[in-house]
């Protein structure tokens, strides 16, 4: 089977509309002038991405002083990303893409069908992939210094990325 690859550190970021767990829509394109960072993860109530999202609930004070939006996709429902954010008290906003259409043109998918690999994409404020790292099938979740660190360096116009689209971390 072939997987995509999606898009690449330093193209621009495909635009996309998403529903929150409130069921508002969510746009890439609403956001530009602002870095975003894209948390691609397999699924609601799962103990690998609950460890991750709880982490990031955990070090929220660190992410929100980076200025930085931090949303989290899977391709769970909007119900399902509602009681997950309320479980847990998540404080980021959860997208819901059931169809895959976001996780495939990112090309996050997971070796597990219709679901969303382990992935941190990261987008300077000039809508530029800045960082994309995916791990298909998502067995480690993120560290957060690591994602802190790349949202730092996508806020100095990717001063850090180096060659073959890798952080220098």
């Amino acid at each position: 089977m072939s997987w995509p690859v999606g898009i690449h550190v330093d193209e621009q970021a495909p635009n996309f509309t998403l529903k929150d767990e409130r069921g508002e829509d969510w746009r890439l394109a609403d956001r530009r002038g602002h870095v975003v960072v894209m948390l691609f993860y397999p699924g609601d109530e799962t103990p690998i991405c609950t460890k991750q999202l709880c982490s990031v609930r955990d070090r929220w004070t660190d992410y929100v002083a980076t200025g930085a939006e931090i949303v989290g996709i899977s391709t769970d429902t909007v119900e399902s990303h509602r009681k997950f954010s309320e479980h847990y008290e998540l404080p980021l906003t959860l997208l819901s893409d059931p169809d895959e259409r976001v996780t495939k043109l990112y090309g996050v998918r997971s070796w597990l069908r219709r679901r969303s690999a382990r992935a941190v994409i990261v987008i300077d404020a000039h809508g530029v992939i800045r960082y994309r790292k995916v791990e298909p099938l998502s067995l480690f979740r993120p560290k957060d210094n690591q994602v802190i660190e790349a949202i730092r360096m996508a806020q100095s116009d990717g001063a850090g990325v180096g060659a073959g689209g890798s952080m220098l971390l």
